[in-house]
């Protein structure tokens, strides 16, 4: 580390992308700061990221660490992941969001290896992630100063940010051309900004990396199966792997078969809707595989309950709240759910699509016996009657007490818009109370 005498240090989380590239000269020239660089390896698609250090440092920087996380980070984080089944707005995996709680951590870690004052992020003002980059580091440590640069400077534009650039001998790897903005790792690419800003354009061809389009797919189905064991995928195919290995593979399988793009509309944390794509080939499939097993090995009351607990789950996360008291407490509860989530699904790519076609535990709440209508029927249709009369007993006494008053105040009115409602089989004009009573219960 190159000592720089009376001056304080910043810790910047560094990718090598346009804005922390800039970043690491801005804060030099802008703040004279001394600028520790961080580059955390969570799985972008650049594997080996010693060439981001050496970058880093070749500007400036007095000291710069590339960092391998992967193997912690499919472990610790997307395990919690797929048992949650984290789908922001039922859609979205959540790549982005899961990285920056390991990411902050380790900055703060660093900061105080380094004796930083500071710590820096190239988030923008108006995406998520200054949100979730900074409500982590005050969660570990309230007494340290974050500094956002893009939040302070006057490079309006990706464009003038790249003029910048060149004029201070930045080097960057974003062209005019194609001013994308992607964030990557195990979990996926994210993509924005550009073409992609104009919610009517077509997403282009050149901003997917992972997966072919479904009409370069293969023309055969490709099937796999993806065991599980308390929740956590162990294997594919019948190997045991690890997480991060079992990730790579699936990511790969799933990409050649179409599956896992999305193109979406979600409401950002600040309070705006953006246009977003996706790659998300292995975290899609591993979650709708999880789901899969779920629905065989979950009592029915546990299921339900826990799809709200899994929504709000990942609206706390998306939102930057991975060190809240009330996210640690649904990760208790989430884990309670999985001990018996333990089995092996089966399932098809094709073209885009991704189909569960078997699934089986040991722990299976599905008892054929049970549900079959064949030979070996095990139901007992006698206790039907009884159950169904105490079931349906609370609608029995409201419908005599209360219920034929609000039934034949049917209005003229009403029954109009239950006409307009059901164009396909129009309620014929009556004029008898009891054929109001029907066109009720229709």
């Amino acid at each position: 580390m190159v000592e720089t005498a009376n001056k304080e240090r910043v810790v910047l989380a560094y990718s090598g992308g346009l804005d922390t590239s800039v970043m690491v000269k801005w804060l030099q020239v802008e703040k004279n700061l001394d600028v520790v660089a961080i580059c955390c390896n969570v799985g972008q698609e650049s594997q080996d990221l010693n060439w981001v250090k050496q970058k880093a440092l070749d500007m400036g920087a007095i000291a710069a660490e590339s960092v391998d996380m992967r193997n912690e980070y499919a472990e610790q984080v997307l395990t919690k992941a797929v048992a949650a089944n984290g789908l922001y707005e039922g859609t979205y995996p959540l790549l982005s969001a899961l990285s920056r709680p390991m990411i902050s951590a380790y900055m703060v870690e660093a900061a105080h290896q380094y004796g930083a004052t500071y710590i820096a992020h190239g988030c923008t003002g108006k995406g998520n992630d200054q949100v979730r980059f900074e409500t982590s580091i005050h969660a570990i440590d309230p007494s340290l100063n974050v500094i956002a640069p893009v939040r302070e400077w006057d490079l309006l534009t990706r464009e003038q940010e790249m003029e910048w650039a060149a004029a201070h001998d930045v080097p960057v790897p974003t062209t005019a051309a194609k001013p994308y903005s992607i964030d990557d790792n195990l979990f996926g690419r994210a993509i924005e900004c550009g073409v992609l800003e104009n919610a009517w354009n077509e997403p282009p061809a050149d901003i997917w990396t992972m997966t072919v389009s479904p009409e370069e797919a293969p023309d055969t189905p490709t099937e796999v199966v993806i065991g599980f064991e308390a929740g956590v995928p162990v294997s594919l195919d019948g190997k045991k792997m690890s997480m991060l290995d079992l990730i790579v593979k699936l990511n790969k399988i799933a990409g050649a078969n179409a599956y896992g793009r999305i193109d979406m509309i979600e409401d950002r944390v600040i309070g705006i809707k953006s246009r977003e794509c996706y790659e998300c080939p292995a975290s899609l499939a591993l979650i709708n595989a999880h789901k899969a097993l779920e629905s065989m090995c979950l009592d029915h009351d546990t299921l339900h309950y826990k799809a709200s607990v899994d929504q709000k789950w990942a609206t706390l996360i998306y939102d930057g709240l991975w060190f809240s008291p009330l996210k640690n407490s649904l990760d208790a509860f989430i884990a309670s759910t999985q001990q018996y989530v333990t089995g092996e699904v089966r399932a098809k790519f094709y073209k885009g699509t991704f189909v569960v076609t078997g699934r089986k535990s040991d722990y299976s709440l599905y008892q054929e016996g049970l549900a079959t209508y064949g030979d070996g029927d095990l139901f007992d249709r006698s206790k039907s009657a009884g159950w169904i009369s105490l079931h349906s007993l609370p609608t029995q006494t409201w419908s005599k007490q209360q219920g034929p008053k609000h039934v034949q105040s049917l209005s003229e009115h009403e029954v109009k818009q239950f006409q307009i409602g059901n164009t396909a089989t129009p309620v014929p004009q009556v004029p008898t109370e009891k054929a109001k009573v029907h066109v009720v219960c229709a």
